[in-house]
């Protein structure tokens, strides 16, 4: 992970400047995939794009140009067209494409782009877009799917609670199915599994709330998972990683302006630290010009600072040994905390206190999904500050508003963000969106081009 990255200007400014579409704001928010190892294996993007009122901006804008037009007939100028080009360059840009640190990403696709040219704008090996039910299934619709499929675009049929005739129409054009666990008769469920995995589709269990829903899905043969139910402390389906206990009390010690000596000895007793600090150093981020081969080169090459932020985020890390870019709890941690960073540097008059608490609080905003219980008790063994400890529990504070903001960013709860940003005034919801796809790309970066050679012989 980066800590020395320069903060970008948000993603919409990017994509205004450069399609000039000023009178249109994209956002994105990004909700994680898991495949049957519970391990992050895609992404959904929930978009919000907003009209804005600009006096400098063209009142009709052009529509999307290509060799031939697949628009229906008769339509003439594209009405969509200005949301068509800022969607086609949203999706485009380089910062999105970061924040998904690699994996795969599904989105909805709406008519309005889904029968326009623009859509040919995008690359079809980057996404998968998802069909809504509430598109039918008229001939129409299955003609352009068709022809979309001529140039190898997929899609997953979104949103599925009843079998209908749209289903059965559209079924042969989808690789995917996502059903919605919320809404679905479980007495559905053993035969449409069924059917569907002989007829060769990806199953996708969507809205998946706690872990016996979990369970059950992936009993009936489901490929992909998406909710949240690998952050709640009761639904927890991970592997316990090297001793928790043993990196709070690790936390306490660089708490406590330990001597490099002091530290040493410490992380002795934290060999999966050790490892991704052996990582980290030799990652090429600190341009040492050679390769770091013991522990206290490492320790002088990275400094406290960072060793503390590994140590907090691997309090998060799965067991098994898995890339960190692929475990979802800790992706989920790091990307809120450093959103509240980077948010809280954003605000006027922010204090030194809140800008250096504020990465804390969102890492131990999690805490309770690890060791269960109250979080308030983990807290108070953590000896965090009260501005910290207020912020998570009581949600209190500039650094309670930021944490509210990101949390409704995970949900795409886009009325939440509106309504927070209200509150905190120098923040609308582009910025929180922009920040959340920084962070996430933040985070993504995790083990990314790093030596993993030796790593067995470290962490032995």
């Amino acid at each position: 992970m980066n800590d020395d990255a320069g903060v970008q200007p948000p993603l919409q400014q990017r994509v205004q400047s450069a399609h000039a579409v000023e009178q249109y704001e994209v956002c994105f928010a990004r909700q994680p995939i898991l495949n049957r190892d519970g391990m992050l294996c895609g992404f959904e993007l929930k978009a919000r794009i907003v009209r804005i009122e600009s006096p400098d901006a063209p009142r009709d804008a052009p529509g999307a140009v290509s060799d031939e037009s697949d628009g229906a007939p008769g339509d003439g100028a594209n009405p969509h067209a200005g949301e068509i080009r800022a969607f086609v360059g949203a999706l485009a840009s380089p910062g999105l494409r970061a924040a998904l640190a690699g994996h795969d990403a599904q989105i909805d696709v709406p008519a309005w782009l889904l029968f326009d040219d623009g859509m040919r704008h995008l690359p079809p090996g980057r996404f998968t877009f998802e069909l809504s039910p509430a598109l039918g299934a008229d001939p129409a619709l299955i003609e352009r799917l068709v022809k979309l499929h001529g140039y190898r675009y997929r899609f997953v049929l979104d949103d599925v609670a009843q079998i209908d005739d749209a289903f059965a129409k559209l079924l042969p054009y989808v690789e995917a199915v996502k059903i919605d666990f919320s809404r679905i008769p479980r007495v559905m469920l053993p035969k449409l599994a069924e059917v569907l995995k002989a007829a060769g589709k990806i199953l996708i269990a969507d809205h998946v709330a706690n872990a016996a829903d979990f369970s059950l899905a992936h009993e009936f043969g489901f490929d992909r998972f998406q909710g949240y139910f690998f952050a709640l402390p009761q639904g927890s389906t991970r592997h316990a990683s090297a001793p928790r206990h043993a990196l709070l009390d690790m936390l306490q010690l660089l708490a406590s302006e330990p001597t490099v000596a002091q530290l040493e000895a410490g992380l002795m007793l934290n060999p999966v630290l050790v490892m991704h600090l052996m990582r980290l150093a030799n990652s090429g981020r600190f341009d040492l010009g050679r390769k770091v081969t013991t522990l206290r080169e490492a320790i002088n090459a990275t400094g406290t600072d960072r060793i503390a932020r590994w140590t907090q985020l691997l309090l998060y890390a799965d067991g098994r040994k898995v890339p960190l870019e692929d475990d979802p709890l800790l992706q989920l941690a790091a990307t809120r905390a450093r959103f509240i960073e980077l948010a809280m540097e954003r605000l006027p008059d922010a204090g030194l206190g809140e800008v250096e608490a504020a990465f804390l609080v969102g890492v131990f905003s999690l805490i309770d999904t690890v060791f269960g219980g109250a979080i308030g008790g983990t807290l108070d063994r953590l000896a965090l500050s009260p501005m910290i400890r207020k912020a998570i529990v009581q949600r209190e504070g500039r650094l309670g508003q930021l944490l509210d903001a990101v949390q409704a960013l995970e949900c795409a709860n886009w009325a939440r963000i509106d309504e927070v940003c209200e509150r905190l005034e120098s923040l609308g919801a582009a910025d929180v969106s922009a920040l959340g796809l920084e962070a996430a790309e933040w985070a993504g970066m995790a083990d990314r081009n790093t030596d993993a050679s030796e790593l067995e012989r470290i962490e032995d």
